[in-house]
């Protein structure tokens, strides 16, 4: 069962509705816009074994069989689809899901890469081009659980697993009582109740009363702190709230939130969320630890893709406020649903649009600073190629729970029981700027996070108390770089091992400090071996130079490019004035005149040291470049 799907009842499939509808495929047609797939796609089939495929056919027997996680079939349908002629963004993007679900992965990308050139301003697709090596970083992460199967699933489908007060609560279609739902031929879901026994597994499976389940859905469950009070979502059929298709009478619903209060009991006095509507699902409700938020996933108008994660205050009487979109950095044009936050405030959710190796992936974000932390994925064996979601987990213990329908299991959805090997590390970056001079904090100057392929991780200026605080994960080598007006640039590198708290200083130097009468003195300005282009930190380096050109407008400059001893001599002073050239081109395209600056090259005609042969420490020393006053500058 897919659950990415199963709970949008109020959306129409319509990635393929450019190809017409006929006589032949009313029945199957039908069958599809009431979301009874099974029948669909043995309706569909009728018609390929008479000889009647085409584009839309395939196109329909694809998204019925993704629907329900058939990825085989899904794969094989969306292949043909395309040669057919259908080649709709979202489709090319469903297409790539599956070929990830079934392990083929550089086919993926190929999809992905027609899909990113279709839709380039699409999140989905600017996260993928932004890291076409996504994949092999999330494998390469290693193994930081332990999953294991739980005896209790059953041959249907079994999804959550929340803890409250010694028992155990899941969502589960094994009720045989249950009407089937056409989606995947399952009985509609319900909510049980499990005992935690001493040795900690799960006795006396309790189907909850009627004031919880009833005919229609219900979805997984969230409590308060003390247990009091349960959330937990249903389809909007119980309150008779629907839309019907006039066409196809079929008849939709959407999911919204309810809450019941703990009596001796059980559960009652059932109350619908007053933010819930007959135009959009609310549903995967979680409690902060405190008691004072509200998570839930919704596709409400105003949200970023399919369906959004929101979050609202919940006062003590169980109160909820004015929905707020946890905004872009966590949202897609995918979906994000089943958020949970730990006790450490760590906020787990699953998505398609982020990321993953198939499917829906766990992620997580951590907010700090009034900001959150970049989205990672948890990696592997949380993730599968499959649909996996619905995570929690107790930050002191280790141990929770995960929902996938990954290969193996006795259902079309399992519970996996997870214990937590290795930390999901990460290091907060506590960074301070001074001045050097004085050693008073520099407030405002701006601070960038590089990765160590000169990638910008995240940017930000410095508080009143010059610092700032980063969240990278553990073992990412990282450069804080600070530059301020007024003062020279600096960088420092930063890498932490554990979960753990990095402090670094970043002094500075007044702009001055660098201005000798002679000369602007730079850190050494590297380019890339036999290369000529400016790289980043040559710019980083550059850009004192600008600054104080800048500060100086009468600054007249003569650059010098050397190289060292490696090379011919004709071949070195080519190189040397390439470089010298794409120096001052550097400044003058950071808004100074070219009058304002001239360079040559010295190939090796120069050294800063006579050695032949020359240690590696030589040879660097000679490779250089040297910026020259010729006019202007400081008043002496």
């Amino acid at each position: 069962m897919k659950k990415i799907q199963l709970f949008i009842f109020a959306i129409l499939l319509s990635s393929t509705s450019v190809f017409a509808q006929s006589d032949a495929t009313k029945k199957a047609d039908k069958h599809f816009a009431k979301f009874q797939f099974v029948d669909a796609i043995e309706a569909y089939n009728k018609l390929i074994e008479k000889g009647e495929g085409n584009a839309y056919i395939y196109s329909r027997l694809a998204e019925a069989n993704y629907n329900i996680f058939s990825t085989v079939e899904s794969e094989k349908w969306y292949a043909k689809a395309i040669e057919a002629g259908a080649s709709e963004p979202e489709m090319l993007f469903k297409y790539s899901e599956m070929l990830k679900a079934n392990g083929k992965y550089e086919a993926s990308n190929v999809q992905m890469d027609k899909f990113a050139s279709m839709r380039p301003a699409d999140d989905r697709a600017v996260m993928y081009k932004a890291n076409p090596e996504y994949l092999s970083k999330i494998l390469d992460k290693g193994k930081k659980f332990n999953v294991q199967s739980l005896d209790l699933n059953s041959n249907m489908s079994d999804f959550g697993g929340t803890l409250q007060d010694g028992k155990l609560y899941i969502t589960s279609s094994r009720n045989a009582s249950r009407k089937n739902y056409g989606w995947n031929e399952e009985p509609f879901l319900d909510i049980y109740e499990y005992t935690v026994a001493e040795d900690g597994s799960y006795q006396a499976e309790n189907l909850l009363d009627g004031k919880i389940n009833t005919k229609y859905h219900e979805g997984i469950v969230s409590f308060t702190p003390d247990g009091k009070t349960m959330f937990f979502s249903r389809e909007s059929f119980f309150e008779n709230i629907y839309e019907k298709d006039s066409v196809s009478n079929t008849k939709y619903s959407v999911l919204h939130l309810f809450k019941a209060k703990k009596g001796s009991n059980g559960f009652s006095e059932v109350e619908a969320l007053p933010i819930n509507s007959q135009n959009y699902s609310i549903k995967n409700p979680t409690i902060s630890q405190d008691g004072s938020i509200i998570y839930f996933a919704s596709d409400m108008p105003g949200g970023f893709g399919k369906f959004d994660i929101y979050k609202a205050t919940l006062d003590a009487n169980g109160n909820v406020g004015t929905p707020v979109n946890m905004g872009q950095k966590v949202n897609t044009e995918g979906q994000e649903m089943f958020p949970y936050v730990s006790s450490n405030n760590t906020l787990y959710f699953s998505s398609t649009g982020h990321l993953g190796l198939g499917g829906m992936d766990v992620f997580y974000t951590k907010e700090i600073d009034g900001k959150l932390a970049p989205i990672r994925n948890v990696g592997i064996p949380i993730n599968s190629n499959g649909d996996d979601f619905a995570f929690r987990m107790n930050e002191e213990t280790g141990e929770g729970f995960v929902s996938s329908n990954r290969e193996g299991g006795k259902g079309s959805d399992d519970i996996y029981a997870i214990k937590k090997l290795q930390p999901l590390c990460d290091v907060l970056i506590v960074g301070t700027v001074l001045d050097e001079k004085t050693g008073k904090p520099v407030s405002g100057a701006l601070t960038t996070l590089v990765d160590a392929n000169g990638n910008v991780l995240a940017s930000k200026p410095a508080n009143t108390d010059g610092k700032v605080e980063y969240i990278v994960e553990c073992d990412t080598p990282t450069e804080l770089k600070v530059t301020m007006e007024g003062y020279e640039s600096n960088k420092v590198a930063v890498k932490g091992s554990n979960e753990e708290e990095v402090a670094v200083t970043v002094n500075l130097k007044p702009i001055e400090e660098i201005i000798t009468p002679e000369q602007v003195v730079l850190n050494p300005i590297y380019f890339d071996f036999d290369k000529s282009n400016i790289t980043a930190r040559a710019a980083f380096e550059l850009d004192n130079l600008v600054q104080v050109m800048n500060k100086y407008p009468d600054m007249v400059i003569q650059a010098t490019s050397h190289t060292d001893f490696r090379g011919s001599k004709q071949y070195n002073q080519g190189l040397s004035e390439r470089r010298a050239q794409t120096t001052i081109q550097y400044v003058i395209s950071k808004g100074i005149d070219a009058s304002r600056i001239s360079a040559s090259g010295r190939g090796e005609t120069e050294p800063a040291v006579d050695c032949k042969p020359c240690t590696d420490q030589e040879h660097e020393l000679n490779r250089r470049s040297q910026f020259f006053i010729t006019s202007g500058g400081p008043k002496k």
